[in-house]
This record gives structure tokens, C-alpha cells and sequence, in this order.
């Protein structure tokens, strides 16, 4: 009996507030929700990005969060929200963590975990950066809207001529998790895989991607392709500009499944406009959800709202991991090697 009593105090000390800032599919929020360690689950009522104020509301009185990578948390919502006081986990449900200021956490309070999803959506975003590698090269876009609007009267010899993928050159800037997806990918298609990282991959793993580590100038004066798959930070802000893509070959597509601001927008359009490069491939945007006006209606801009990890089975796999790594916080278990 006292052994009972020991372990529902035990398990009382670790009830928790939980705020989810936005609901995710209902396989997650179910586990969620029949959780014996949560003591009050906050999910937000509005199915869109919360504002700021919304965030600090959600966020004060919380002992874990969830956000989503479109939440920024920084030091003023965290001071604003009282983080110091209760807070002990962000669980981030996104590979990337570029929205969580790590340092004003760490400032915040010494017990402020931050924790993210790597891995779960690794082959589902490599699997959208060579759907839009193809969907550029060979203009599906641009053959779907034309047969939509009832303009197909033949089969024609040059009509709607786009690029091989097979056996040309790719380039991937970033040679992480995702990175080495997407080279599996284009070794599929016989490509020569051409990467820029900070560091060599291991010589095995060059050898099975047909890989080579050279300097981001080489990649884009030899490369058919560039697909971008590097985080974003001060350094790689803007990689890409108008300098980078006049660099490129006039035949080349550039893909960004990265995030937005490693491109510098306004001169990729003006690149597609002018015919520097041939077409570009985005998954994401500078200043999400806004999009540079210069690239709508450009017809070899193929665009999509930052669906990279869309698939329910990927984004289920990520709800499920932010769901251990809040159990694992609120046991006192090892969250996987946190940020």
C-alpha cells in the first residue's frame, strides 16, 4: 500500500500542463490525449499560425510545449509567457529548429529542454525535392495547365521540350540526413553526384552515391541540377544570390527544400525571368507564407506550399516522436541527444 502511495505521488510530481500551438493528425492528438502524465492538455482552437500574443498565452502556465516550426520562440515570448518559472520542454515537431532562439532558452532556464524530429521525415522531403527536381526538368506543370484548359489538339514534336534527368550532373548543398536521400535518388537516375559540406562523408557512402566533395563554386559551374538541403544560419542566409546564379549553367534548375531564406528571392526571379537559369523547383520561401510577387505566374517556377514532409504516414511518425519526447521529459527519462 505505501509502495502504491509512493508511486502515485511519484507520477502526481510529474502531471503536466501541455500546449500543442496547433493540432496535428488525430493518430498523435489521441495519444495525446489518453495520457496518464498530462494534467491539463492546451491545444490551440485556431487551425492557422498563432500570432505572437497567442503563442505567449499558450506558452504561460505550460510545463511542455509543441510548436510547430512557424512558431517563433525567442526571449521575449519566452520572458513574456514566465517560461523560467515552469517550462521544460519545447518539443519542436519539425527536423529543423531555426525558429527556437536555443540560446535564450538555455538563458531562459537551466532545466529548458528543446527537442526536434530528425530522421522521421528524412525520405518523405527527399522524396518532394526530386518530385520537383522532375516536375521543372520535364515542365509537368506547365503540360497539366495546358491540357487542363482544353489547349492539346496533337502530339507535337517540340511540344513542351524540357531537360533529361537521367545521367547528368547533381548537386547537393548539404550532405546531411536529407541531402544523402536525395543523391540516392539521382544515383537511381545515373547521376554524378557532386556535394558541398562543411565536413567529408565517409568514403563508403561516396563511393555507393557516386559523390564528391567540392567547393560551392565548382558545384554550380559543373551541376545540371542544384537541390539545396542545408539548415539555415548567418552563414547560409542568402547563399544563394544573384552572383551564385549567374554562376550556374543557363540549362540548370535549382531546387530549395531547405528553407526560404537561403535563397535571396527576388533575384532567383529575376534569374528566371532573364533566363540565367532555366527553371527553379521551391518548397519553400523567404518570407513564408509570403511569396516574392515576381515568381507568381513565372512558368518555370515550380511552387509549393512547404509540403516537403506532407505525407500522413511522415507527419503521424513526427507527432508520434514530439509525443515521446514530452513522455520522456516528464518521466525523467534521456530525451534523444537534444539541440
Amino acid at each position: 500500500s505505501n509502495h502504491k502511495k509512493r508511486f502515485v505521488l511519484q507520477v502526481e510530481s510529474h502531471m503536466a500542463t501541455v500546449f500543442v500551438s496547433r493540432r496535428m493528425p488525430d493518430e498523435v492528438m489521441a495519444r495525446f490525449q489518453s495520457c496518464a502524465l498530462i494534467k491539463e492538455l492546451r491545444v490551440s482552437p485556431h487551425d492557422r499560425q498563432l500570432t505572437r500574443e497567442e503563442l505567449i498565452q499558450g506558452i504561460s502556465g505550460a510545463d511542455v510545449v509543441v510548436t510547430q516550426l512557424v512558431d517563433r520562440v525567442d526571449a521575449g515570448v519566452l520572458e513574456a509567457a514566465g517560461a523560467a518559472q515552469r517550462l521544460r520542454l519545447i518539443a519542436n515537431y519539425a527536423a529543423g529548429f531555426d525558429n527556437i532562439d536555443l540560446q535564450a532558452c538555455r538563458a531562459a532556464s537551466p532545466q529548458l529542454r528543446v527537442s526536434n524530429t530528425p530522421g522521421a521525415l528524412t525520405d518523405t522531403t527527399a522524396d518532394l525535392s526530386f518530385a520537383l527536381l522532375l516536375a521543372a526538368a520535364r515542365r509537368i506543370c506547365e503540360g497539366n495547365t495546358y491540357l487542363h484548359a482544353g489547349k492539346f489538339q496533337s502530339w507535337a514534336p517540340c511540344l513542351f521540350l524540357g531537360a533529361d534527368v537521367h545521367h547528368k550532373v547533381l548537386g547537393i548543398v548539404g550532405m546531411g540526413r536529407i541531402g544523402q536521400a536525395v543523391a540516392r535518388r539521382g544515383v537511381g537516375f545515373g547521376m554524378t553526384v557532386l556535394y558541398v559540406n562543411p565536413h567529408p562523408i565517409v568514403p563508403e557512402l561516396e563511393k555507393e552515391l557516386n559523390a564528391t566533395l567540392v567547393t560551392l563554386d565548382e558545384l554550380l559551374a559543373r551541376s545540371d541540377f542544384v537541390s539545396l538541403h542545408c539548415p539555415l544560419n548567418p552563414a547560409t542566409r542568402h547563399l544563394i544570390g544573384a552572383a551564385q546564379l549567374h554562376a550556374m549553367k543557363r540549362t540548370a534548375i535549382l531546387v530549395n527544400a531547405a528553407r526560404g531564406p537561403v535563397v535571396d528571392e527576388a533575384a532567383l526571379a529575376a534569374a528566371l525571368r532573364d533566363g540565367t537559369i532555366s527553371a527553379a523547383g521551391l518548397d519553400v520561401f523567404e518570407h513564408e507564407p509570403k511569396v516574392e510577387p515576381a515568381l507568381l505566374g513565372l512558368p518555370n517556377c515550380v511552387a509549393v506550399p512547404h509540403i516537403g514532409s506532407a505525407s500522413r504516414e511522415t507527419r503521424v511518425r513526427m507527432g508520434l516522436m514530439a509525443y515521446d519526447n514530452v513522455v520522456a521529459s516528464l518521466t525523467g527519462a534521456p530525451l534523444p541527444p537534444v539541440l
